[in-house]
């Protein structure tokens, strides 16, 4: 069964390798490139034109990488794979509107605020939905009504609470992932490091779950998780895919994600969250996102209040920029940040699951 996530990781890396300069060929024959802010860093400015809309390479990618790795183990899909890849690809719609009207209908703003929430809203609420329903053998549904850390927790809080908790972690992901892809492979590489930290949670709930609990030596410390391998299944698909754009998306970039990259990434790693029943831990993994996100609602927030701004701009990766940091250095540091994170929120899901042997 671990074939599957071998066949996934490396599928998704090389139709990323091989299919993202074929898809900058097409981008840029169709002029489809990237509108630059004036009022961001001058050195951005040489960017203008690159081609955008990349993340359409690593979303294909990997629903390509799930199905096959699945036609050549003989597995079949399962519900929990499918919602998060529905989630992904349903995210990346929503944002491949906002860019093919930002570059193609020539409106910097892309889509009107409104249609773009109404979008994540329909997106987000069914996937939210339709977690709770499909109870396998042991009546477990791909989602819990339960907030959860390591594993779940406390009272539960139902139905309709947990589809609004649904939505605003997607729309808090999803934004997180938006705000951090302003420079060359950040948002890119960091993503990297979190899925690969999903495919050995999905591994090791699947070797620890209460589904095989006749066998373990400690069944009260097993994860009630519907579908964990196949979870780890597309964990691993997304590394490689998102691997192999970042060999394109590096500085300098021959290709940005987009919205339609970001909007797919931050759905699909609260997807992974959500159905491994990691919601609050995912906070901690993807640190860098959460990190980016604050220092926009500081910004903000101390302007509105005060009229100063704590950084000299926000996103916080352009204050390093303004700062005189080079924009490799900016990346590979928010990197090892982000690689912090991972290892933190590795060592607290370890540490949950043998603090109840």
């Amino acid at each position: 069964m671990m074939k599957q996530i071998l066949f996934s990781g490396v599928i998704g890396l090389f139709l990323t390798l091989v299919g993202t300069p074929l898809l900058i060929k097409l981008l840029a024959r169709k002029g489809y490139g990237q509108y630059i802010r004036d009022d961001g860093p001058r050195e951005h400015a040489s960017k203008r034109g690159t081609p955008t809309m990349g993340g359409i390479a690593f979303i294909l990618a990997t629903v390509v990488a799930y199905f096959l790795s699945k036609v050549i183990t003989g597995y079949p899909p399962t519900y929990s794979g499918l919602l998060v890849l529905g989630l992904m690809c349903g995210m990346g719609l929503v944002g491949f509107l906002d860019d093919y009207i930002k570059i193609v209908k020539r409106r910097s703003l892309g889509l009107r605020a409104k249609a773009k929430m109404a979008g994540q809203l329909i997106v987000g609420i069914s996937f939210a939905v339709l977690a709770l329903m499909f109870p396998d053998t042991h009546n477990n549904t791909p989602a819990s009504t339960r907030l959860s850390f390591i594993t779940d927790f406390g009272w539960k809080i139902g139905p309709i609470l947990f589809v609004v908790w649904a939505l605003f972690m997607i729309l808090a992901m999803s934004n997180g992932v938006n705000l951090t892809d302003g420079l060359d492979g950040l948002a890119t590489g960091a993503s990297v490091l979190v899925f690969g930290a999903y495919t050995f949670i999905g591994v090791w709930q699947f070797q620890e779950s209460c589904a095989n609990a006749q066998t373990l030596t400690n069944p009260n410390a097993c994860f009630e998780v519907r579908d964990p391998l196949d979870l780890a299944v597309i964990a691993s698909a997304l590394m490689g895919a998102c691997l192999g754009f970042l060999w394109w998306n590096t500085s300098p970039a021959k290709i940005f994600m987009g919205d339609t990259g970001s909007l797919a990434l931050g759905g699909v790693l609260t997807g992974l969250a959500i159905l491994s029943r990691t919601e609050l831990l995912v906070a901690i993994m993807g640190g860098l996102f959460v990190l980016i996100t604050m220092s926009v609602v500081i910004q903000v927030g101390s302007f509105k209040l005060t009229g100063k701004r704590v950084f000299r701009m926000a996103p916080l990766q352009h204050h390093f920029e303004l700062k005189g940091w080079s924009e490799v250095l900016v990346v590979v540091r928010f990197w090892i940040i982000q690689g912090i994170c991972v290892i933190v929120g590795l060592g607290l899901f370890y540490a949950g699951w043998a603090a109840e042997k």
